[in-house]
């Protein structure tokens, strides 16, 4: 009968066939070969045309998923470069600084990981000794994405290399009473070692790959020839399973990020126990990284399982191993050799038969410790292979053991990611295993000992000598400082000065500002414009034809609105990054701009603009990735606020960005309400970022802006208001008495809400004969960040008072804040602020509708203002309580 599968449809179907015969003549010798040596023979003679056809240069598509082997086979490993015994001592004494530093630490109960490193050794030692340059050589050193967990071993390589002390050692997640190491790569806390913070996992491979891509983007725009520079991201089987571990592989390939290598430590392991427990991971993430066009390295297996595949003369071995689930495998390598005889090689005759060739020690090496990710030769092979490829990323995945050398209560154990320390003994068994001149002496005082050959042994003489080749110390991070010179003072006068009659958004503000600066002579070239296709909403489509969309391919087509004057261009040297619907795409490009003055010696200027919805409520995490990595720059939330973005709604409707800002100690976050607001601030940015910060100014910061797309007339800038707008807040309009004994309020508005609130003011004066002031209130967050080190300094005995109290210091009357944002927002400096306090703002979910119609709905339009006013007026008894209630109806309330 005939398999109903073959009957299915086929886009060869749809091909003309210009010799049926013989198209049949090959698929009856195809059924002929299955027919007479099985099935498996016809699909090994399949793959072997493929193979062929592949390397005769001809079109077809790759198979996603290989044989459950090595890609590199044993025959054709290349030459090792390097003593392979002294490297073996080297890595010897990193496994066990590495595991003592976690089992000293964990009698202070600060915890640690060990298992993870001990899998993972020989994929670090080999590229530190072999492949990883460092920045005291040529160009800009590689880029080192260190696994979080895995950063023991690093603190302990660096203690071999004489960069960390035995207290420091010590000191391990033990911060706060200085010199201390913290528990991952953090820059902010280790800014001279680590260079990208990485255990918030997923985050570390979305930024490797953009990494790459801003490198090639350095080196195509002529500001900094990147092409020594390799980025390599270590990463675990398990993470892989974030979303943005892979939301980014087919952009790898698409722009044939050939200097990048994921190197994926396949343990099998995650945090609870087996990633795959009932399928195979190492061979979906082949099929996975395939499709997306990488070049895929697996590194499985090692030589002792050479034996093993020379005997499998019928393919039974590789067919088993395809079958075998990774939970499986994990139970293999903690059972005897009975147990594997039994269910490994007892699942078919050929196998059995295999078996009896082999000793016991034979299969329990293979089974308990042989994998490609133990052996640094190949290890050293897949690296080669790699930095060699050209045209496309390369992913590397090595198989090892979790636990590896830790003994027999740690390898391969479901429960090793929770286990902290080592006993006594399993030290001294570890000490045997690894050949560690540690005597027994050396653990009376019932602590294991850290151990090291001598500054001068030949151990430490050899890790230099190859790390100076190299270029020097690796992990490390540098910062060559070198201040930008001021921007021309022209492109903030155009908005200082207003728009007289005419009405424009500041967004449109904003966008009109970076124009104008990215012209400038000295430090134009040096901004790179950020958006995730949304260009045009946000009036950045001018800026095409100038600066141009970057593509590492140029303008292969011909643009449809090439006739027009601000058409589509997209160039190699492009300084725009337009990245599609990616918004955790976009940050990672700003991550990489942010930190170039670090990563590269190269200070850019990112600014990146978003729908603020999609910005801290998405993609948050990356914010503190960003504030961990000290980037600089400034993230633009367009359309903000929860009433100005017309019909847009509820998933469109930001009310909460800045409290979640606020969060961030790095962030500065200022909702500015006029254009010329803007442009004090972005001046003041670029001065404290990347100019000369005053004395006490932290310049490792970045900044939050919220701009709205409400067409306004934009006022010119009063006289003496730029400190006010920096620190958060200053009086716009003072009210006119509308009475010698009127009563009085202060209106605080920021962003979009002043226009309200200067509503409300004429209301008040002309309906109720209230007087009001109207402030605004550019940085709820700055004015809390101020009031909180006031605090700081009265408990260190200093007397100061905070900025927000010493403004409004005088002001009669209580206080009534409002914003385009929940009352949280404003709320943040309420206890600071001596008069009687009260707010109005965006809280709950956003609706669709007119501009009008949500601020009557939230209750923030100008006539809700006003009646809010009159309330807290008669609450202090200064206007009788009746007085509301007649504003309410007045005003169809």
């Amino acid at each position: 009968m005939t398999d109903p599968v073959a009957k299915l449809p086929s886009e060869l179907d749809q091909l003309p066939d210009r010799d049926p015969e013989e198209t049949a003549e090959w698929a009856a010798s195809l059924d002929a070969v299955t027919k007479a040596a099985g099935p498996h023979r016809a699909a090994y003679l399949m793959r072997r045309s493929l193979q062929h056809a592949e390397g005769a240069g001809i079109a077809l598509p790759k198979l996603l998923e290989t044989d459950y082997v090595n890609t590199i086979p044993t025959s054709a490993e290349p030459a090792f470069d390097g003593d392979l015994e002294m490297e073996s001592k080297i890595t010897a004494w990193n496994r066990w600084n590495a595991a003592a530093m976690v089992t000293r630490g964990a009698r202070y109960g600060v915890g640690g990981h060990i298992a993870t490193f001990a899998s993972a050794a020989w994929l670090y030692e080999t590229g530190f000794n072999h492949f990883f340059r460092g920045k005291e050589g040529d160009g800009s050193g590689d880029q080192l994405y260190i696994q979080g967990h895995a950063s023991p071993g690093i603190y302990a390589r660096a203690f071999l290399d004489g960069r960390i002390g035995e207290q420091q050692l010590d000191n391990f997640r033990q911060e706060s009473g200085g010199d201390g190491l913290p528990s991952y790569p953090h820059p902010r806390r280790l800014p001279w070692l680590w260079e990208f913070p990485t255990v918030s996992m997923g985050l570390g491979p979305l930024s490797a790959i953009y990494q790459a891509r801003f490198n090639r983007y350095l080196a195509n725009r002529k500001i900094k020839d990147t092409s020594n520079s390799h980025v390599w991201a270590f990463l675990g089987d398990g993470e892989m399973d974030e979303p943005e571990s892979t939301a980014a592989l087919a952009l790898a390939a698409r722009e044939r990020l050939d200097n990048l290598t994921f190197v994926i430590n396949c343990n099998l392991q995650r945090l609870d126990g087996p990633v795959r427990a009932n399928f195979r991971v190492v061979q979906e993430l082949e099929g996975a990284f395939r499709g997306a066009g990488w070049n895929v390295i697996k590194t499985l297996w090692g030589n002792a399982w050479d034996e093993l595949f020379q005997l499998d003369t019928t393919g039974a071995l590789i067919r088993r191993l395809r079958e075998v689930p990774d939970a499986q495998f994990q139970t293999y390598a903690t059972r005897d050799v009975a147990y594997i005889r039994e269910h490994f090689f007892g699942a078919e005759p050929a196998l059995a038969e295999l078996a009896k060739l082999l000793s016991d020690a034979k299969i329990a090496e293979c089974f308990y410790s042989s994998r490609g990710g133990h052996e640094a030769r190949k290890v050293y092979a897949a690296y080669r292979a790699a930095v060699e490829h050209k045209g496309a990323p390369t992913v590397i995945l090595a198989q090892t053991v979790k636990g590896y050398t830790l003994g027999k209560g740690f390898e391969s154990k479901n429960a090793n990611h929770q286990m902290k320390k080592l006993s006594i003994d399993e030290f001294k068994g570890m000490r045997e295993l690894l050949g560690l001149p540690i005597p027994d002496s050396a653990f009376e005082d019932g602590l294991v000992p850290y151990g090291h050959p001598g500054a001068d042994s030949p151990e430490v003489r050899y890790l230099q000598e190859r790390r100076a080749a190299l270029g020097g110390p690796a992990p490390a991070r540098r910062v060559h400082a070198v201040a930008l010179p001021e921007p021309e003072e022209r492109a903030f006068k155009a908005l200082y000065k207003g728009s007289g009659k005419q009405e424009m958004a500041t967004t449109m503000a904003f966008v009109r500002l970076v124009k104008d600066l990215m012209r400038d002579k000295e430090t134009g070239r040096r901004w790179v414009p950020i958006v995730p296709d949304e260009a045009r909403t946000f009036g950045m489509e001018s800026l095409f034809p100038s600066a141009g969309i970057y593509s590492p391919l140029g303008q292969t087509y011909d643009p449809v609105d090439r006739d027009q004057l601000m058409y589509y261009k997209e160039a190699t040297d492009g300084q725009i990054l337009n990245e599609g619907i990616t918004e955790a795409g976009a940050m990672a490009d700003f991550i990489a701009a942010a930190t170039s003055y670090a990563t590269h010696g190269e200070t850019m200027i990112p600014f990146y603009i978003f729908y603020s919805m999609f910005g801290w409520q998405r993609t948050g995490d990356q914010m503190w990735q960003l504030a961990d990595q000290l980037g600089k720059g400034f993230i633009v939330g367009a359309t903000a606020g929860r009433t100005t973005l017309t019909g847009e709604g509820l998933q469109h409707a930001d009310g909460h960005s800045h409290l979640i800002a606020s969060t961030n100690p790095a962030s500065l976050n200022y909702d500015p309400a006029f254009a010329y607001e803007i442009a004090v601030i972005v001046k003041d940015g670029l001065r404290r970022m990347y100019g000369q910060a005053a004395p006490g100014e932290d310049s490792d910061v970045f900044y939050y802006l919220t701009v709205y797309n409400e067409p306004k007339q934009q006022p010119a800038m009063p006289e003496g208001v730029e400190d006010g707008i920096v620190k958060g807040l200053y009086r716009f309009k003072e009210g006119a008495p509308a009475a010698e004994d009127a009563p009085r309020i202060q209106l605080l508005g920021s962003g979009t809400a002043i226009h309200w609130v200067l509503e409300a003011q004429e209301l008040l004066a002309a309906d109720w004969g209230v007087t009001a002031d109207v402030w605004s209130a550019t940085s709820w967050g700055e004015l809390r960040r101020d009031a909180l080190e006031s605090d700081a300094a009265l408990l260190r005995g200093e007397e100061r008072v905070p900025y927000v109290t010493q403004a409004l210091s005088g002001a009669p009357g209580p206080v009534l804040a409002v914003s385009d944002w929940m009352r949280a927002v404003p709320d943040q400096i309420s206890q600071w602020v001596e008069q009687d306090w009260s707010s109005l703002g965006t809280d709950g979910f956003g609706l669709s509708d007119t501009r009008q119609g949500a601020r009557r709905h939230f209750g923030v339009d100008a006539e809700s203002v006003a009646v809010a006013a009159l309330a807290q007026l008669a609450r202090r008894g200064e206007i009788p309580a009746s007085k509301v209630k007649e504003a309410r109806e007045k005003y169809g309330m």
